[in-house]
């Protein structure tokens, strides 16, 4: 418990899954990423050249989400009274953020190499694009593991990284062999463009994704209006307004609700039902119930409306 308050969540997030995927795929990133420097300076690849940055940007990505998981376990305290699980949605827009801007960047060198082609080193790039379609394998596999085990937006902006390298290393291989038979050095760039488009089109999901949380909108997995209506449909609830549900984190919930209850009933008993339906079907374990009378609380001409309807 908290020293200084009691909250009956924790707001913290242990993810141990996601934890040692992320060690793992960010150790094995790091060597991969220096091997495929080399080679593309050395065969003068520009396909090898623009996956090692985008190789460079997984490296990055992963440190920050290795630190949102280690930040999502700190307690709340007085000033972050949510605790940090927020600071997995901002690292995940950095990620996607991070994607795109790696791909504009992709395509407009290849832009560049279509206007001035340049010669490359055939079999250092077959070699490196290989040993890289390998791990990136390898690292697509076990990040697609962790994220059916644990739902973290990190390891799903991890996993779009490697998908792009996993395209990437294909990319790579297909124009190695297709400019060894044909001899055209555009193949290239080209196909660098078409792997730095699918690449943007990852970041702009988790860009998507993460701005949604950010916004508070209301979850993608939630019908706020059935919600509103099974809360209404409950025998002591008149009518329920001012409804609000949105994700601090992912798969961690909160919603608000002011509550009119009928004459005879007990707030308390109100407020436990409400609680247990959201918990019990929906999944929402923190939820602040408020209950109200328009006579003792102003409601303009919602509150008049519902005096009127209730005599």
């Amino acid at each position: 418990m908290n020293n200084y308050d009691f909250h009956h969540l924790d707001h913290v997030k242990e993810q141990n899954t996601s934890k040692k995927t992320l060690w793992i795929t960010l150790l094995l990133t790091m060597f991969f990423t220096i091997v495929e420097i080399v080679g593309g300076l050395v065969s003068n690849s520009l396909a090898l050249l623009s996956d090692s940055a985008h190789m460079i940007s997984d490296v990055l990505a992963l440190g920050l989400s290795m630190a949102a998981i280690y930040m999502a376990t700190r307690k709340p305290n007085r000033k972050y009274t949510f605790g940090f699980l927020r600071f997995e949605i901002i690292a995940s827009f950095l990620n996607g953020l991070a994607l795109a801007v790696i791909a504009v960047g992709i395509f407009a060198e290849g832009i560049k190499r279509i206007i001035q082609p340049q010669a490359v080193d055939m079999p250092i790039m077959l070699t490196i694009a290989s040993i890289g379609l390998a791990v990136n394998v390898i690292l697509t596999i076990v990040l697609s593991r962790s994220t059916k085990k644990e739902e973290n937006l990190n390891v799903k902006s991890a996993l779009w990284h490697f998908v792009g390298d996993l395209l990437s290393s294909v990319g790579i291989i297909v124009s190695a062999i297709l400019i060894h038979f044909t001899g055209f050095l555009m193949i290239d760039p080209l196909i660098s463009m078409v792997v730095g488009g699918i690449i943007f089109l990852g970041g702009f999901k988790i860009i998507r994704e993460s701005y949604l949380v950010l916004m508070e909108t209301v979850p993608e997995k939630f019908d706020l209006d059935a919600i509103r209506e099974e809360i209404n449909g409950l025998d002591i609830v008149a009518d329920v307004h001012e409804l609000h549900l949105w994700a601090v984190t992912t798969e961690h919930y909160s919603l608000t609700a002011h509550v009119f209850v009928k004459k005879e009933v007990e707030p308390f008993c109100a407020i436990l039902a409400i609680n247990h339906l959201l918990k019990n079907k929906y999944g929402i374990e923190h939820s602040t119930i408020q209950i109200e009378h328009p006579i003792l609380h102003d409601h303009g001409d919602y509150g008049r409306a519902f005096m009127l309807k209730q005599a």
